[in-house]
């Protein structure tokens, strides 16, 4: 929704930045380690989508796969913080994510952080654990 509203904007909001907290990007073709991941658990996460957005285009559809977002570098905000779990399946994908946005045109900045030896929102079971502080810390920073 953020990047929706990045990209086209919504009346009376003045978006300034965006925090994407392990992003639910996809794609049909792999980056990074993808192709080795468990082929259940990548078939998983576009089912997943299928069932959630069901009119989707599919596995590329940009707001699943923003690479293939041709208004990705029309990005509507001056930052963008991106953070990522050593350990979750879609961490490769938030890493492309920020590759991406810096190479898109886009004249924002792009931060990008890893959580080592953490999973995919970890912070929402273990929120006191230290890598959730962390997390938490940084995006009031980022807020402020």
């Amino acid at each position: 929704m953020a990047l929706k509203v990045g990209c086209e904007g919504l009346a009376g909001v003045n978006l300034i930045g965006i925090v994407l907290v392990h992003p639910y990007f996809w794609g049909t073709e792999p980056v990074g380690e993808e192709s080795t991941a468990p082929a259940a658990g990548r078939e998983f996460i576009s089912a997943l989508w299928r069932f959630t957005y069901p009119s989707t285009r599919g596995s590329d559809d940009p707001f699943f796969n923003p690479g293939k977002d041709s208004k990705l570098g029309e990005l509507g905000c001056v930052k963008v913080l991106v953070f990522v779990a050593e350990k979750d399946i879609l961490k490769d994908r938030g890493v492309y994510y920020s590759e991406i946005l810096r190479k898109s045109g886009w004249k924002g900045v792009v931060e990008l952080i890893e959580a080592t030896g953490e999973g995919h929102v970890f912070h929402l079971e273990d929120p006191t654990c230290d890598n959730a502080v962390a997390l938490e810390k940084k995006i009031l920073a980022f807020l402020n």
